[in-house]
């Protein structure tokens, strides 16, 4: 059976354990995480020496695993065998496994993750028939600020929306990372009823990603002198040049669409609505907007290409990024193939 995380998660909650599951996918946070939920579930803590079994897929013989299956709980009416990296177990171990898989001892949950799985193996579609299988996909920008919200208020407090949208915008969707800001974020709130944007800044302002989110806003209000001190911080902190380009290249593609949206006499609450910026920020990047034509966007975007082709081929990356920001500081930004020079 395919199940989403949430059809999962709520059936873990009541105490539904599943004899056979698979959790797998691209986001190693959420799979650990729930792995983490059943086994609180599935196993009591006070017996986990006796009745937790964990293997490693690239370790491990099919036979050995079958066997710890086939042991029955000791003091307890469940055993659970756990392996991870089970995509790495060989032919040989699957072909052992199937047979088991078809029918599972009742005593036992036998929990299996990993990252990839080929769906069209016989162990797989058996599994698919005769267990779960939940699959755990990364999470798409727009949805990263319903994961902080949720995280925080999981975590003890909840957190401002505006707050939430900032921190997605400076951790990007890294969760482990993200569930570690909030713990942090928890903490420096104190006895405050909830996480605020000023928080946020507060406790982000010390790190390469504050300061690249801090560069790419001063470009956007084509301050000079601000820029060239955050991108002097970045250098000083050891960051590679092609995180900034990123960073500046996502900027201003949001300003590139603010941009088109005015032009198409768009409310700034539709410009909200379309491009899912919050009220909190939307004044600021309205105004960045402002301060280019969609020409010269265009060209900055040139000239981000060009600056990073010339910083991959031999150019200065400091040399490069400098009259990068001088050049879009500067005003009407004119053709940019000194930066091919």
């Amino acid at each position: 059976m395919i199940m989403t995380p949430q059809e999962f998660e709520k059936s873990i909650s009541k105490g539904v354990i599943p004899p056979v599951c698979f959790l797998y996918g691209e986001e190693p946070f959420l799979v650990e995480r729930a792995v983490r939920m059943l086994l609180d579930r599935a196993v009591d803590a006070s017996l986990k020496d006796f009745n937790l079994n964990v293997y490693f897929g690239n370790e491990s013989k099919g036979v050995d695993i079958v066997d710890a299956a086939q042991t029955l709980p000791m003091f307890a009416e469940r055993r659970t065998v756990l392996v991870k990296r089970a995509e790495q177990l060989k032919a040989e171990s699957l072909e052992i496994l199937l047979p088991y898989i078809q029918n599972p001892a009742s005593s036992t949950c036998l929990l299996l993750t990993g990252a990839k799985i080929d769906q069209r193996k016989k162990f797989f579609l058996e599994l698919k028939k005769h267990g779960v299988m939940v699959e755990y996909k990364r999470l798409y920008d727009n949805r990263l600020t319903g994961f902080i919200q949720s995280e925080s208020v999981a975590l003890g407090k909840p957190i401002d929306s505006a707050a939430a949208e900032l921190l997605a915008a400076l951790i990007g969707n890294n969760l482990q990372e993200l569930s570690s800001q909030i713990e942090k974020l928890l903490v420096y709130a104190g006895n405050r009823a909830d996480i605020s944007v000023e928080d946020v800044r507060t406790m982000s302002s010390s790190s390469k990603a504050f300061t690249a989110f801090e560069l790419a806003k001063f470009l956007g209000f084509r301050d000079l002198p601000n820029s060239i001190k955050s991108l002097d911080a970045l250098f000083l902190n050891g960051e590679e040049a092609p995180m900034m380009l990123g960073a500046l290249a996502q900027h201003f593609r949001k300003l590139w669409r603010v941009r088109e949206l005015l032009d198409a006499k768009k409310t700034h609450a539709d410009i909200g609505r379309e491009l899912n910026i919050h009220t909190f920020f939307l004044g600021e990047i309205v105004q960045q907007a402002r301060n280019f034509k969609r020409s010269e966007l265009k060209r900055i975007f040139d000239g981000l290409y060009r600056c990073d082709l010339s910083s991959k081929s031999g150019g200065h990356p400091y040399t490069l990024l400098h009259a990068l920001i001088f050049w879009i500081c500067s005003g009407e930004c004119g053709e940019c193939d000194w930066l091919l020079a």
